[in-house]
């Protein structure tokens, strides 16, 4: 949002008065709209600092009051509203009906909010537009290409069909996270438990000595003293650097293009989004190209529905490439994201005419591939989990028994 400045004649004085919008055209149609008198000038302005900080306070408890729907609670409304769109029932009464009879305030609130923006004159996925945090960018691209097709109740039982998929894969994933896990916690555990009070004990005796300690023990020392000490204040400073990073996330796209980097560079997590992503993207894809959408346009939906940035961008090179009349496998080929097989597969389809079942078998491709890492997840980790453990035993067995050792030759020594 933008900050702009309004010159009224009104009683024939001129006044100025902020707002904020998303471009010059929006401002002028607000200004028309919410202030009396005659609309001299509009003009983009700096953001006074007391309308700033109202403006980032607002936003914070905002987000931070923002949730997603419960995903059993959105795939049960989506597979109603195809069953009631099929049967010839209304958007807008459909809408409020699942409104009235879930038991999910937050989709009722939002399904209520969608209705109200239908009887004003917007599409459902314009609609959507405003809860795409809520909804997820997966249910505004189908919804938009149920409109785009004249098919929305096949396009809306198709999203719950993905839906459960991912949710399924959700739930994959927490069973195959859950051993590491519990086991990560109570090594965290014992570890604090040790560092609060075992290390202390050793702790006088070791200023006993007056001799200079190995690194494990100074680790161990300076550990002992921040838990002990500022163990509080470390906590606080951990959840409001959560809080922080959580409203970044959500208010910064920098920031979030940033994070998502990082994510494509972590070991497994990687792996996990490129698949993921790709299948949803390709599917999405081929149901819009079956549909004989432009391809153009149907890359515009697919894209749309990709969360990870630096995805998104590399992908929207592609709509670029076809634009200016390049082919979809060289657009595909330049991003560097599709192995050589996968762009000769979509150049054979795109060459013979088959373009929407080849991308749909690309689809395929990558579901299986992302099944398998899901699959694979505990073997995976176990290689990390071990280092980690592995770690803080070493750290404790060499910062309390090096100390000890010293002491042992230093008695045999005098004696």
């Amino acid at each position: 949002m933008k900050y702009y400045k309004a010159t009224i004649l009104k009683h024939g004085k001129k006044e100025e008065v902020g707002f904020y919008a998303n471009d010059r055209q929006e401002a002028s149609k607000t200004a028309k709209l919410k202030f009396h008198g005659i609309l001299i000038k509009i003009t983009e302005a700096d953001e006074p600092l007391g309308d700033k900080l109202k403006r980032l306070k607002s936003e914070f408890f905002r987000n931070m009051k923002r949730k997603k729907i419960k995903p059993d609670a959105l795939i049960a409304a989506i597979r109603q509203l195809a069953v009631m769109t099929n049967a010839g029932i209304s958007i807008n009464d459909a809408l409020k009906e699942i409104a009235n009879s879930t038991q999910d305030e937050n989709l009722a609130f939002v399904f209520n909010k969608l209705a109200e923006d239908i009887n004003a004159g917007n599409s459902l996925s314009k609609a959507m537009e405003n809860f795409r945090y809520e909804l997820g960018n997966l249910t505004i691209a189908m919804v938009s290409l149920g409109e785009r097709t004249g098919n929305l109740d096949e396009a809306l039982y198709s999203l719950a069909n993905m839906l459960e998929e991912i949710r399924a894969n959700v739930i994959k994933f927490k069973k195959a996270m859950a051993y590491p896990r519990n086991v990560m916690i109570a090594m965290a555990i014992a570890f604090t438990v040790l560092i609060s009070y075992v290390v202390p004990q050793f702790k006088k005796i070791f200023e006993e000595l007056h001799a200079e300690l190995p690194l494990p023990t100074k680790i161990l020392l300076f550990l002992e003293h921040l838990f002990n000490t500022y163990g509080i204040y470390v906590l606080a400073a951990l959840i409001l650097a959560f809080i922080i990073f959580r409203y970044m996330l959500e208010t910064s796209e920098s920031f979030r293009y940033k994070w998502h980097q990082l994510l494509l560079k972590t070991y497994l997590i990687k792996n996990i989004i490129m698949y993921s992503t790709l299948s949803r993207f390709t599917l999405v894809f081929s149901k819009l190209i079956h549909a004989g959408i432009p391809i153009a346009e149907a890359l515009d939906t697919a894209i749309g529905m990709i969360d990870n940035l630096p995805l998104k961008q590399k992908l929207l090179t592609v709509r670029q490439a076809v634009e200016k009349g390049d082919t979809l496998y060289n657009g595909l080929a330049d991003t560097g994201l599709f192995e050589n097989m996968i762009v000769q597969m979509i150049r054979a389809g795109e060459d013979s005419g088959t373009l929407d079942a080849m991308i749909q078998k690309v689809s395929e491709y990558y579901k299986m591939k992302f099944d398998a890492i899901i699959d694979g997840l505990s073997e995976a980790i176990e290689p990390i989990m071990l280092l980690i453990i592995a770690s803080m035993v070493i750290l404790l067995a060499l910062g309390i028994f090096l100390p000890m050792w010293d002491m042992g030759n230093a008695v045999q020594g005098r004696t």
